[in-house]
């Protein structure tokens, strides 16, 4: 079994009683599933370097309007009826830009969804719906 490296960005805003998570879906395509920026550990790329270009490529949000929180969570995803395994890196930042509610972004990458445009809004972590392939599956350690 093969074992893929991957990165994952809870990305808040608002204090603990009201904090929310920025979500996205694939416009055109809402049965992908509810999802969390984050993507593939490049062969020889550092993992906070993949984390930074993954969010950067997957939201178009820059640096100055994160801030790095920390590292939450990591474990091993087993999807049904496939012969891999993925190693997932969760970490935390706390989004300090300007307020936003929701936002379009079409990525331009080098990867299989270069060109797709991801629809982006903030969910109540409280009430958060249930996020694609176990991805809120450390929501708890927030």
């Amino acid at each position: 079994m093969r074992t893929k490296r991957k990165v994952f960005a809870y990305i808040t805003r608002g204090d603990e009683e009201n904090r929310e998570l920025l979500v996205f879906e694939y416009k055109g395509e809402p049965e992908v599933g509810l999802q969390v920026p984050g993507g593939t550990i490049e062969d020889d790329e550092l993992l906070i370097d993949a984390l930074y270009r993954e969010v950067k490529e997957e939201t178009g949000l820059p640096r100055e309007v994160i801030d790095f929180i920390g590292k939450i969570h990591k474990y091993t995803y087993y999807p049904e009826h496939q012969d891999k395994a993925y190693e997932r890196n969760i970490f935390h930042f706390e989004y300090t830009g300007k307020p936003i509610e929701q936002f379009e972004h079409t990525i331009k990458s080098h990867g299989r969804d270069n060109g797709m445009t991801l629809l982006f809004r903030w969910e109540p972590i409280k009430n958060l719906p249930q996020l694609a392939e176990e991805q809120d599956k450390a929501i708890e350690l927030l």
